[in-house]
Formats: C-alpha cells, structure tokens, sequence
C-alpha cells in the first residue's frame, strides 16, 4: 500500500470509522482495541490522520497496530505512517527516530526509500532561513545524498536532488552573508577568504557570479590587481551575460584594467581549471 494514499475511500471507510468512534467513546482517554483487527485499528488511524491538523491521535492508533499485532503486515504499515504523522506534526526528533527504526526493521520493503526520505526531511524542513545552525544543513545534504545513492529510481531520488541543491545553495548562501559583511566593514582578506569558499566548494551554486564579483571589489580595495583582473576574466568566461560581471568590467577599465588572466595564485588554479581544461 502506497505511503501517500492516506485517505479512506468510499462509504465502508467512513462506515467504519463510525464504528470505531462508538466503540471507543467510553470515556476512557485510552481506546480498548483488543476486539478490533488490525486492518479496522490502522483504518481508524487513517481516518484520524485525514480528519485533524495534528496527527497526534493517528499515532496512538499506529502505535496499537504494532502492539496487538507486531509481525502483520499493517504493523509495517503502520510504522511508516507514524514516522510521516511525527513529520506532519514537525516533531522532527521523533520522525528520525521512526524512519530510522522502519529502515532497520524493513530494510528491503519498498517504503523504505520513503523512510529514508522522511529521515532527510526531518533535517531539511528545518532550514529556514539563512543564520540557522549549518550544522541541519549538513545533516540535510547527507540524508538527501543517502537517499540519492541508495534508491536512485525512485521518485524519493529526483525529489531529494532538487532539495539537495536548494541545501547546497544554502550553504553558499551563508558564506556569501558572512563575506559581505565583512567587505562591508573593511575587512578585506576575512571577506577574500568567505567568497573564496562559494569559488573553491560551491561552484555550481547560484552565489558563484556575486563571489566572483565580490572578489574583484575586495582585491581592487588591497591594489592586488592580478587577482582582480583573474576573477573577472572567470566571471566573463562562465557569466559574461550576468549583471555582477558588467560591474565587475566596470570597476575594473575606470582603474585602466581589463579581464584577463594574471600573476598566480589561487585563482589562477581555478581559471586554468574552468576556462583551459587543465587540472594539474
């Protein structure tokens, strides 16, 4: 049965839930379902999973599914549906937990990707906003990474390759931050040193264009025009039709210079690297 299919279908699902609700209405905050199967118990779970915001209640069926019934097929079931009720909820802590016990319970089942997935999301639903802890976006790109590799085929697998350069692109993001502020304020070498980062490591992000510029400001400001011109003539090569590298040409000819590679360094690594084809 598919993850994803949480509704109950057609009058017998509601006819059900109807029973379950007059056999539970005891007035006791814990339901007896010891005379119910273990099909009308994760039904009854359902049921509460699609008619509440929280998923609270749909857990503590969940749960009586595993007890009463441990070794069924609606236990596994059930178990995969706990984890996405906890992430629905945003307790992350306790989907992890969930997705991770499901994996190590059923780690040939075919949810297991979906498990793996939950076990991502819990990391990568948490980044927000750029000044969060990076330490969650680290954990996000691996769990993405993780479900990339391990279930390539599956629909998991493309959405976790999207997520991951969102993640990825996070990453560069807060460098990119740090970097400006630090321009910003004068420091020069401390600035040099954060967009070399998103230049060096996160290439294929979509800050690339404004480090290189970035770089150019920031070496501009020290004199050290080898470095300088090398960085627009990297932007020029991979973004010449991007506004950062009209600025960059900009600051570059009102000082008499010119794109061009120049001197050695690091840059002149990346710019034999990316424009020669030279990697050693």
């Amino acid at each position: 049965m598919a993850v994803r299919s949480l509704a109950i279908r057609g009058v017998g699902g509601v006819m059900l839930a109807a029973v379950l609700l007059a056999g539970c209405g005891t007035g006791s905050s814990e339901p007896d379902l010891e005379g119910f199967s273990a099909e009308e118990i994760y039904k009854r779970g359902e049921y509460e999973l699609e008619a509440s915001s929280r998923g609270r209640n749909a857990i503590r069926y969940f749960s009586e599914v595993e007890r009463l019934y441990p070794y069924s097929e609606w236990a596994k079931r059930a178990l995969i549906m706990q984890a996405y009720a906890h992430h629905r909820d945003r307790d992350y802590e306790e989907a992890r937990a969930t997705a991770q016990r499901f994996i190590d319970i059923y780690p040939g089942d075919e949810d297991a990707a979906y498990a793996q997935y939950l076990l991502a999301l819990s990391y990568y639903d948490q980044i927000d906003r750029v000044g969060r802890d990076q330490r969650l976006t680290f954990l996000a790109l691996q769990g993405l990474r993780d479900v990339i590799e391990r279930y390539p085929d599956t629909e998991y697998a493309r959405s976790a390759v999207l997520k991951f350069d969102l993640a990825f692109d996070h990453l560069a993001a807060k460098e990119m931050e740090i970097g400006r502020y630090y321009l910003k304020q004068g420091h020069y070498t401390s600035a040099i040193n954060r967009f070399r980062v998103v230049v060096e490591d996160f290439q294929t992000s979509t800050h690339t264009p404004e480090a290189l510029h970035r770089l150019v400001e920031s070496y501009l400001a020290l004199g050290l025009h080898d470095e300088a011109q090398t960085a627009a003539a990297i932007l020029g090569y991979n973004f010449q039709g991007n506004p950062f590298y009209d600025d960059s040409y900009r600051l570059l000819t009102g000082q008499g210079l010119a794109p061009d590679a120049a001197g050695e360094g690091w840059l002149r690594d990346i710019y034999r690297q990316v424009v020669q084809g030279r990697w050693l």
